[in-house]
């Protein structure tokens, strides 16, 4: 079984391994090592882990293994790095003859299968120096608690773009996806029944069968493990294209707004306070972040400032009204509260940000969103003409192209599809022709652009009694989709098994040899499974929202949601426009 997971969730999960299979690994008492990264172990162990952590197992300093760096004879060196030729090459190099040695010996540890080409390369040039070689089987970024990512946004294009010159990238590219996906999979305990969205594209299948072949042979090979057949839990592969809509609407929630509106960078938001220029990492270490993310902006402006007086009024250092100054000696007293004010301060600043782009554009263009989104308004009237709708947004002056990009996607989507003549007239009236592949382009997401689509859209489950803001009236379908999943309730064929379906997600009520009775299979079924979402092309803040409010709802079973990088809309529709340009060979390519 995994480690019970803990309120950091994956990210746990992860470091134990890591800690278990690497650093237990080398340990002896009392000795200090040199750590070497490349440019994914080091996101990977900045995901999980702090330089505390590390020093405490007995790390002194940790290098980039792509710099030149000063040799220490004297000391070992704890490789953990990717199994690619540019990071073998580096390692190489460190120990070119015995006279060049950088270090006194070499543990290596790569994060996943290292081919036979390189690992023969390294036994061939210094297999003397080398005390441990080993795979330890974690080639993903745990984001979030919930929340994973295989850091390949490149894959985006090689899944869609319609350049048949590029079908050799897009295979290597799958094979190494899948290869990723399994250490998901691994790290988690999990054997999962593989399932995926059949239609339109036949991405998600292809992956699905690779996934499924690839589990299948780690666990025959993983002799520790005690899994052999399928557990309880499912993981479900999904093309980017079975929600256009979730990507390009404004979304109101704290976390998926400021992404959206602000220009947040590796999760640092920079801000001034007091007319200085300060920065803060948006992590899951500060409990108040945590807490307020997934709210929606109108609730997190109310609460931060509660908090604020709360923190004050317990505090009875400082009599009376809380001048500034009495702050600040209360704050060099208590470095504790200090903190607690801090954080206060960065989300504040953060929230208000957010309402400053929110006011004077925004706010208008999200009930026009929603509108053309849901296809009814807010009263629950049904849009009956969706280019009356659309128009207000196009003619204004206030909304830059890609706000107006975003609405016309959304009338397009709305619609199903429209005409060669109504696309170009719209193109031309917004005056976007240089823009315009931002639109055309989602066809080759399968999603219907030109000529309008035959098949009706799918059908929504009807949210109208949960209480929502009025401009926050979409759902996205991940939703819908991880309900379903857990109560056993998507179609078979839409979402065919790659495999014999395990017993318990099959609905036959065999849950287990005691043959418990029908009554009790969807509760046994349940009960610690986990549901592993991955979606080919990315995901968005708001559908990694909803795989929180899931496991809220359904204890029982954990989603853990994830994708080859994480979206925001104006870097989608940059993505989109790149579709059918040529592009150059991409570096994280696997070697063969």
């Amino acid at each position: 079984m995994a480690p019970p997971v803990t309120d950091r969730g994956l990210k746990s999960i992860v470091w134990q391994k890591i800690k278990a299979t690497v650093f237990d690994d080398c340990k002896k008492e009392g000795e200090w090592k040199i750590m070497l990264l490349d440019e994914f172990t080091t996101k990977l162990l900045a995901s999980c882990c702090k330089m505390t952590d590390l020093l405490a197992e007995g790390i002194t300093v940790v290098e980039n293994i792509y710099k030149n760096r000063e040799p220490v004879r004297q000391m070992k060196a704890l490789y953990f790095i990717s199994p690619t030729s540019k990071s073998v090459d580096c390692f190489l190099r460190d120990f070119g003859s015995k006279s060049e040695n950088k270090y006194k010996a070499a543990y290596i540890y790569f994060t996943d299968f290292c081919p036979d080409s390189l690992f023969n390369k390294i036994k061939t040039s210094c297999s003397k120096t080398i005390r441990r070689c080993k795979e330890i089987n974690i080639s993903f970024i745990p984001l979030e608690s919930q929340v994973y990512t295989l850091d390949v946004p490149d894959a985006f294009y090689y899944c869609y773009t319609p350049d048949p010159s590029n079908a050799n990238g897009k295979d290597i590219i799958m094979e190494a996806m899948a290869e990723q996906i399994v250490t998901v999979c691994a790290t988690l305990d999990e054997n999962p029944g593989v399932r995926y969205k059949s239609k339109p594209l036949d991405n998600a299948s292809k992956l699905a069968q690779l996934v499924e072949k690839k589990l299948e042979n780690y666990y025959k090979i993983d002799e520790k493990s005690l899994i052999k057949g399928k557990t309880h839990s499912q993981l479900i592969i999904i093309d980017r294209g079975f929600d256009p809509v979730s990507t390009v609407l404004h979304e109101l929630t704290f976390q998926a707004m400021a992404y959206d509106l602000l220009p947040i960078e590796n999760d640092t938001y920079k801000y001034k306070t007091d007319g200085k220029e300060k920065e803060a990492v948006l992590e899951e270490d500060d409990d108040l972040w945590v807490r307020i993310r997934h709210r929606h902006i109108a609730v997190v402006l109310e609460e931060i400032p509660k908090l604020m007086k709360e923190i004050s009024s317990t505090k009875k250092a400082t009599e009376g009204k809380t001048s500034l100054s009495a702050l600040a000696q209360l704050m060099k007293k208590m470095p504790h509260f200090r903190k607690q004010i801090t954080k206060q301060v960065v989300h504040l600043n953060l929230a208000e940000d957010c309402m400053n782009k929110f006011k004077p554009n925004i706010e208008k263009l999200c009930k026009t969103e929603q509108d053309l989104a849901l296809g009814t308004d807010a009263e629950g009237q049904k849009v009956k003409d969706a280019m009356r709708v659309l128009l207000p947004v196009l003619l204004s002056k206030n909304h830059d192209n890609y706000d107006k990009i975003r609405a016309i996607l959304l009338y397009i989507f709305s619609i199903n599809g429209t005409t060669e003549e109504n696309l170009d007239r719209l193109i031309q009236n917004v005056k976007i022709e240089n823009e315009s592949d931002m639109i055309r382009n989602w066809s080759y997401l399968g999603v219907p652009i030109v000529p309008p689509s035959q098949q009706g859209k799918p059908l929504r489950k009807d949210r109208s009694a949960e209480e929502t803001f009025q401009l926050s009236r979409w759902t996205p379908f991940i939703k819908d989709i991880l309900e379903d999943a857990i109560d056993n309730r998507l179609d078979s064929k839409e979402w065919p098994y790659c495999s014999q379906c395990p017993a318990v997600w099959n609905g036959s009520g065999a849950v287990s040899a005691r043959q418990k009775p029908r009554a009790n299979y969807l509760e046994d079924r349940k009960n610690g499974s986990k549901l592993i979402v991955f979606v080919i092309g990315g995901i968005t803040y708001s559908e990694m929202r909803c795989a929180y409010e899931v496991s809220q709802a359904h204890k029982s079973c954990e989603v853990i949601i994830g994708s080859t990088h994480i979206l925001t809309p104006k870097k989608l529709l940059d993505d989109i426009k790149m579709l059918n340009k040529p592009k150059d060979k991409v570096s994280f390519i696997k070697d063969e």
